[in-house]
């Protein structure tokens, strides 16, 4: 170990092959931990990724927490683990090595390296010791895929889940999946609406597209439509044992007929298929009782997740000016300037 905490090492996840080895090992790697994503987050949003270890270069790699180095002239410089990301788990097995880590950090944002940090755990919760605060919570839902799938089925609420696959069946809608470019832009269509209703600006095409060139066959668009109109989609990753929902879209004036609850189903009876043990549902806003609804009628398990900063701070995509910006001009502006928008927004809110 380092003999001090300013002294931990750094590394470079994306060439450094120690990384790879660690986040297939370790029971806590995420999706998020791994190479695809970082890669991604690289390619589209010109995010440099850093890993911070106790391990010296050249010996094996028993710990990391990876962050992005994001710089914004707008935002401000940080280190953010992950940006986009609903949970990152540092990967320590020892309380105080990552205590080491995180104190070497906090020194370098007070000499003014960076505006701040901020770490996103599944679980890992900072010892006073750290000094970082809690800044946001969220709710974070999954499915446990192991029961057979009648039970699975059973377990889902009757009307708001359960009735609204049998309508999706009654109603004959067609299922795509893959991730053609036609598919993609079935769901940028349907994002665009979904992410208007939020009063939100939608993630940049190239994100998504940055996506389906880094995960291959580990990515998946699926799409409900009915007459040839997509009413539906919704865009999973796979990661070891799990799938994750990372992003979903619907055309509220057709929700009756069921696309979304038909696309879920299908996905879990895939998953099941393949062996798949976990469907993550992601995070939830706190305040987000429609949400949280819907994902416990899943029969998802609940948790709560914290992040942390140093210094105590907010996210720069929860501040005044974001949400003024928000709803007044998103409901109003055409989609190809909505876009242009979401291009440049989500470059400075990582």
């Amino acid at each position: 170990m380092p003999d001090s905490a300013r002294e931990a090492y750094y590394l470079d996840p994306l060439s450094d092959s120690r990384w790879q080895d660690l986040v297939a090992d370790h029971p806590h790697a995420s999706v998020f931990h791994s190479t695809k994503w970082l890669e991604t987050l690289r390619m589209v949003y010109g995010y440099k990724p850093i890993v911070v270890t106790t391990s010296a270069p050249g010996s094996p790699l028993t710990n990391g927490i990876v962050f992005c180095q994001v710089k914004s002239r707008l935002t401000g410089n940080r280190m953010v683990s992950l940006p986009f990301s609903d949970h990152c788990e540092p990967l320590f097995n020892r309380a105080d090595e990552l205590d080491a880590v995180l104190m070497g950090l906090k020194q370098r944002v007070s000499e003014g390296e960076w505006k701040y940090i901020e770490i996103r755990p599944l679980s890992y919760e900072p010892s006073g010791r750290a000094g970082l605060s809690q800044t946001v919570s969220y709710y974070f839902h999954a499915v446990d895929l192991r029961p057979r799938p009648e039970q699975l089925f059973r377990s889902f609420h009757k009307d708001c889940v359960q009735r609204k696959i049998r309508r999706a069946e009654r109603e004959r809608l067609q299922y795509e999946e893959g991730t053609s470019e036609a598919l993609l832009e079935k769901f940028y269509r349907l994002l665009i609406m979904t992410r208007r209703r939020h009063r939100l600006p939608p993630q940049p095409l190239s994100w998504f597209r940055g996506l389906v060139a880094g995960f291959g066959d580990d990515i998946k668009i699926r799409v409900a439509s009915k007459n040839g109109i997509a009413l539906a989609s919704i865009l999973t990753l796979n990661h070891k044992k799990s799938v994750v929902y990372k992003y979903g879209c619907s055309d509220v004036a057709h929700n009756n007929l069921g696309g979304t609850a038909y696309l879920f189903w299908r996905t879990i009876q895939e998953a099941k298929e393949q062996g798949f043990e976990t469907l993550e549902l992601g995070r939830s806003d706190t305040g987000n009782a429609g949400l949280v609804a819907f994902k416990e009628r899943w029969g998802a398990a609940e948790r709560r997740i914290s992040y942390w900063t140093y210094p105590r701070t907010h996210s720069p995509a929860v501040t005044g000016w974001t949400m003024k910006f928000a709803q007044r001009l998103v409901p109003v502006i055409p989609d190809l300037a909505l876009e242009a928008v979401g291009k440049l927004f989500y470059r400075h809110i990582g």
